[in-house]
This record gives C-alpha cells, sequence and structure tokens, in this order.
C-alpha cells in the first residue's frame, strides 16, 4: 500500500486545488481530520473546512505553488515536508515563501483521511534561503 499512499499524497500535492477546487472532492476523504498545530495553536479541521480554506486562499493569493523536499511512506502514512510560495492578487510577479509544513497523512480508500500537521510562517533565515547556507558552525 505504501507505494500508492505515496503517489495520492505525491499526486493531491502537485494538483492545482485554486484551477479546479472539485480535486478536492478526489483526494480528500468524505470523513477527514486534520489536526493542525500552527502559531496559532492547534486547528482541528474536517473535509468542509478544507473546501473553505482553499475557497479563501483562492480568493485571498493571485497563485499558490507547493515545494515539496522530503516524500516518505510507511504502508498507508505517508510523510511530507514542504514550503508554499504565493502571489499575492496586489503584486503577482513576486513571489514569497510564507510557510513551511510537516504531515503525516493516513490514506483510505485512494484519499487524505487523517492528518497531523505542523507549520511555521517562513523567514528570511529558513533553509531555502542562500544566507542559511552560509552559517557558519
Amino acid at each position: 500500500m505504501s507505494n500508492k499512499a505515496k503517489e495520492v499524497v505525491r499526486e493531491f500535492y502537485k494538483s492545482d486545488i485554486l484551477k479546479d477546487p472539485k480535486l478536492l472532492e478526489t483526494y480528500v476523504h468524505p470523513e477527514l481530520v486534520l489536526i493542525w498545530n500552527s502559531t496559532d495553536g492547534l486547528t482541528i479541521m474536517n473535509y468542509d473546512d478544507i473546501v473553505e480554506l482553499f475557497s479563501e486562499i483562492k480568493r485571498t493569493y493571485h497563485d499558490l505553488r507547493i515545494e515539496v523536499s522530503h516524500l516518505l511512506a510507511d504502508d498507508n502514512h505517508v510523510t511530507i515536508r514542504y514550503k508554499y510560495y504565493i502571489r499575492t492578487i496586489e503584486n503577482p510577479d513576486e513571489e514569497l515563501g510564507i510557510a513551511h509544513f510537516i504531515c503525516i497523512w493516513e490514506v483510505k480508500d485512494g484519499q487524505l483521511y487523517r492528518g497531523y500537521q505542523v507549520s511555521q510562517p517562513a523567514t528570511d533565515k529558513d533553509d531555502t534561503t542562500e544566507s542559511y547556507h552560509k552559517v557558519k558552525v
């Protein structure tokens, strides 16, 4: 199952949810629960909350891009580490890194079923900036 589960997660994060919100029906289980720890605290989301989240992102941003750095599978559990980049409606020519995420997904019936996610805002000293690679230890 791990290869299939890994492909489900990979394809979800490669898809363009903002341009085709019906993709949520393809990838997100109707009984989804996402437990999300962020700088705002603990949030528990269900399917309808995820639909609303992506609707709000579409209203707020011109574009959303995800850069995946790690994708690991163990049976029907998949761990993904990624960073979100956005382009604002006011300035669509400038792309900004906004947050880092690590999520462990349980895949059920070929869809994202249970998620455990941790996020933090991107900063000018994150691991995707040149300054990070110049740090002396």
